[in-house]
């Protein structure tokens, strides 16, 4: 008798959790995320991880700001972004024209763009601004998660 009692509060245990839980909103904790990436169009699909997971982010309520650098600096090229397509996910220019609709911030190494002529008409059609190393510091220091990709 006492087992059967026993099993019997052990089967409703996990539905006293979710009772109580529905009709309370998320309460999750708004996150400042800074995503980094190199990764170029030598490798599609890690090139577009930071926008695609930096959108879902954006999209979960999370402010996240990108710092590309090193060959990742050439995706702001519109010709590249629409020529990545990475394996699995709808092309890159896509997702990056979302990414810019929801102001996203995306800063490009300065040093890099350089390297590789990447211009000022190259970040403007994204809304994303050239970084360098003190910028790269304070979105380290603002960020409550640095994600690199």
């Amino acid at each position: 008798m006492a087992r059967r009692s026993f099993l019997r509060q052990m089967f409703v245990l996990p539905f006293v959790g979710v009772a109580s839980s529905w009709g309370q909103s998320s309460g999750h904790k708004q996150l400042n995320i800074m995503m980094k990436s190199a990764w170029g169009s030598d490798d599609p699909t890690k090139a577009a991880f930071p926008f695609l997971h930096g959108l879902a982010l954006s999209e979960a309520g999370h402010t996240v700001q990108i710092f590309l650098l090193g060959e990742a600096v050439s995706l702001m090229r519109s010709s590249v972004a629409a020529a990545v397509v990475p394996v699995g996910w709808p092309p890159l220019e896509g997702t990056l024209k979302k990414v810019a609709d929801r102001k996203v911030q995306i800063y490009a190494c300065g040093a890099c763009c350089r390297a590789r002529s990447v211009v000022q008409t190259d970040l403007d059609q994204w809304g994303a601004k050239f970084g360098s190393p003190p910028i790269f510091v304070s979105l380290v220091e603002w960020a409550n998660r640095v994600i690199t990709e």
